[in-house]
């Protein structure tokens, strides 16, 4: 058995485009970033594409690649990886969307997460959809924050219904993105009653007394069936663990083989606990070879088109998470880090795109003769292209990692 540690340290929608207001640069370039500076200097660093042409570019197809599974194989639908980590069964005919609490107000996209909604009044709102929603095949899970699932029993269209993602659409007129196709008659009927269940339940208006959050709607998005995936012990011998705010990569590790390590204090915000993350991670590297650390916060601040959120969330991430996570491996006489966002979330454009983004690959003994090649002066885009470095496809990154040599 390998004895080397593996670590995947992703910051979700770090890359940008450049920004004028930072004279030119994009945000990495701007950050103050030391520690992923001395990954991108001591290890190789390069561009790679995480999402297969063609395909969108969402954090579901993106991080299923940077897990070594390629999307184009393997990609059934973002809410049923959710699901897997909500313990939701899914039989082979059911199918699964994410269930947004969102703030379409006068019919326009206002918020997607309804003020970062709490979880607490989230389950309050799913709790009171499913009293009222009497669909005998319809479920609604409770999920973090603004991310719930429903679930379709025994889905009666081989086609899922065609969806558009509420962060996508930002300010938009939800009209012309409405659910269509298979099943979309029953989906839009759930959205357009949700309203008038969040307006009129008692149940919720007291948990808005309570809680944060300011819900208006929910959106449905996001379908698909139960994925088959190999595990990573089975392909590579890797055994561990996810961490993050996010079911979504929880649901993929699990997918995967890996199990969760929940997180007291994570939000998925700027505000989240990442020393928590960073503790979690060392403490539980005893027990495994393999720990994906994902932090939500710079896509968050992507989404809102918020420059002074994402260089925080950015800086955050490199002083609280990079650092000490790079300090605390010291003690492990073999290990290799790879250091990547899932795809670009630019803060003009508050929306995801499959621009190629930048990685780099640090170890404690590997990549002899490619660190002379492929070290950068810094991490960021444009750095990372000047190695001339590129692997086509993310998917094939983690078995680089494992082989120690491109």
């Amino acid at each position: 058995m390998n004895n080397r540690k593996y670590i995947v340290l992703l910051g979700d929608g770090m890359a940008d485009l450049p920004i004028d207001e930072l004279g030119g640069k994009t945000i990495l370039e701007h950050c103050k970033t030391p520690n992923m500076d001395f990954i991108a200097k001591n290890g190789i660093t390069g561009l790679t594409n995480t999402v297969p042409e063609g395909m969108s570019p969402g954090s579901d197809t993106a991080n299923l690649s940077i897990f070594g599974y390629d999307p184009a194989k393997y990609f059934s639908g973002r809410a049923p990886l959710e699901a897997i980590n909500l313990g939701i069964e899914l039989g082979p005919n059911d199918t699964a969307f994410r269930c947004n609490i969102v703030n379409a107000a006068d019919g326009i996209m206002r918020d997607f997460t309804s003020d970062h909604i709490d979880s607490r009044l989230s389950e309050i709102i799913i709790n009171e959809l499913k009293l009222n929603f009497n669909h005998e095949r319809i479920e609604f899970y409770p999920g973090v924050s603004y991310r719930n699932i429903m679930v379709w029993r025994d889905y009666p269209h081989k086609e899922i219904t065609d969806t558009t993602p509420p962060h996508d659409i930002q300010d938009e007129n939800v009209q012309n993105y409405l659910p269509s196709g298979n099943g979309s008659e029953v989906m839009r009927d759930l959205m357009a009653r949700s309203k008038s269940i969040i307006a009129d339940s008692p149940a919720i208006k007291e948990g808005m007394k309570k809680y944060q959050g300011n819900p208006e709607s929910i959106w449905l998005w996001g379908g698909g069936r139960r994925p088959a995936m190999d595990t990573l012990m089975e392909r590579f011998g890797l055994y561990g663990h996810t961490i993050s705010a996010v079911d979504l990569i929880h649901g993929i590790g699990k997918a995967a083989g890996l199990t969760p390590v929940y997180v007291e204090g994570v939000t998925g915000y700027i505000d989240t606990n990442y020393s928590g993350k960073t503790e979690a991670l060392l403490n539980s590297m005893s027990d495994s070879n393999f720990i994906f650390l994902h932090v939500e916060s710079p896509d968050e601040s992507g989404h809102e088109g918020n420059i002074e959120h994402k260089i925080k969330s950015i800086e955050d991430f490199d002083s609280l998470v990079v650092g000490p996570v790079l300090e605390g491996m010291k003690k492990f006489p073999e290990y290799t880090i790879l250091l990547m966002p899932d795809h670009p979330t630019p803060v003009k454009i508050r929306t995801h795109t499959s621009d190629p983004v930048p990685f780099s690959i640090y170890s404690s003994d590997g990549f002899i003769e490619e660190k002379k090649r492929y070290s950068a002066a810094s991490f960021c885009e444009k750095d990372a292209a000047a190695t001339g470095l590129m692997i086509e496809h993310a998917h094939d990154i983690i078995e680089i990692m494992i082989k120690g040599h491109l």
